[in-house]
């Protein structure tokens, strides 16, 4: 008697905090992390990576670096709706998902995703797919026409971030069932975004005057404002990929602030040495470097391998910068490439090397634990070299589509006034 006592007892404090009572049944805790999580991570795109993004140009572009984030936000959103979702997390095979779930058929208020609500599911994964596009504007920020950059993002999503998604993430994906290691978004979100801004930089050409014209930030008070709302966004993005409010989650929510602040610091040492003084913009990157190279491994490794990533990842990406922007004269206008593609590349690699099968979080995430370490590694490496080569070869073909329907660049005339007067007939600021 006393023990079914206790169990009901169990059962209703159980019920009452939202947990489960069966596998299938919701819960409230889960429920509630993802959609603060949701919340944070389309907080990285509005405010955060706007922000930063727009005190990074010149003064004349810094209202259509914003228009730019703001309209992706929108078009992804509605896309998203109409099949992208389901092309990346509906039944289908092993590089496309099917069309079940178009126009968000089948999700209810009682449809699950695990146990959470598949509607608060789809929603914390359209914020990954809004930051992801929004992260190449920096690579052709202040001479791309509007209208090219809005059908590109578009075209884009649809046919780079949705397969690239469901290769990795979907369970009968062909990545995710080779055993690739990529928690948060280290190929979906940051190889993608990386690669594809390479591409832009070189189809589209350098901003005129690069290199001998000095382009400094316009406003850096407003760049770390920005930086600051990404760090805390990041949370949201990293351990809410735990899709649960549990000890996995904290540990990435741990690891990822320690390789945030190991790449700020990493990234500072190397400026002043090299450089003679630390700069602030080299601390927010040197952040953000952290930031995107523990993403992939942020579910897998623990604080000395966070520490470790985010060192490694703050020290290659600084001179992965110096060598694209000065010996290549690669005019990636905020640095997408060597900051999130290398970071993500290095991220998902680093994980296969530092990622502790004792913290018990390889469970559902497509890991083999039959693997060794050196056969992590090469699927680590075909999955980078998967998604990158992919990515490369199809953002080209679109940018060469929108050049010839539309044209990608501004005149000359137009690139010296600014996009703000002459794309959206407004100033983010008085000249």
């Amino acid at each position: 008697m006393k023990k079914f006592i206790a169990k009901l007892v169990a059962v209703t404090a159980l019920m009452l905090l939202g947990g489960p009572v069966f596998a299938d049944e919701l819960n409230g805790a889960n429920t509630s992390w993802i959609l603060t999580s949701t919340a944070l991570v389309l907080f990285m795109t509005l405010p955060g990576l706007s922000l930063f993004y727009a005190g990074l140009v010149r003064s004349k572009n810094v209202l259509s670096v914003l228009m730019q984030c703001f309209a992706i936000t929108c078009v992804v959103s509605v896309l998203w709706l109409i099949g992208v979702y389901s092309m990346a997390f509906s039944e289908g095979n092993a590089f496309i998902g099917g069309a079940a779930n178009f126009f968000m058929a089948g999700v209810t208020e009682d449809s699950m995703s695990g146990d959470i609500p598949e509607s608060v599911f789809a929603m914390f994964q359209l914020t990954f797919a809004i930051i992801t596009p929004a992260l190449i504007v920096g690579a052709f920020a202040e001479r791309m026409r509007f209208s090219s950059m809005l059908v590109f993002s578009a075209i884009w999503l649809v046919f780079v971030y949705g397969p690239v998604t469901h290769w990795v993430w979907a369970a009968d994906g062909w990545l995710y069932n080779l055993g690739l290691l990529d928690f948060a978004g280290g190929t979906v979100v940051h190889v993608t975004a990386g690669v594809a801004a390479l591409v832009c930089a070189l189809v589209l050409g350098p901003r005129k005057g690069f290199p001998h014209t000095q382009m400094p930030p316009h406003n850096m008070t407003m760049v770390i404002t920005g930086a600051g709302m990404l760090w805390v966004g990041w949370f949201g993005f990293n351990a809410g990929s735990a899709l649960a409010a549990d000890g996995n989650a904290g540990m990435a929510m741990m690891v990822t602030h320690m390789s945030a602040s190991a790449g700020a610091l990493t990234w500072m040492i190397c400026e002043w040495v090299k450089y003679g003084k630390p700069s602030a913009l080299g601390a927010v990157t040197g952040m953000v470097a952290g930031l995107g190279s523990i993403t992939p491994a942020s579910g897998f490794v623990g604080p000395a391998g966070g520490l470790m990533i985010g060192i490694i990842g703050g020290f290659v990406c600084f001179n992965a910068t110096n060598i694209i922007k000065l010996k290549l004269q690669i005019d990636d206008s905020l640095d997408v490439f060597p900051v999130h593609g290398v970071g993500g590349a290095l991220g998902t690699i680093l994980a296969a090397v530092f990622a502790s099968a004792s913290l018990g979080v390889f469970s559902g995430q497509g890991y083999n634990e039959g693997m060794n370490m050196l056969s992590q590694l090469g699927v680590q490496v075909v999955g980078v070299l998967a998604v990158g080569v992919y990515t490369a070869i199809v953002t080209f073909g679109i940018l060469k589509l929108v050049d010839a329907i539309l044209g990608l660049r501004v005149s000359s005339d137009d690139e010296t006034e600014g996009l703000d007067i002459n794309q959206h007939n407004e100033r983010g600021y008085d000249l």
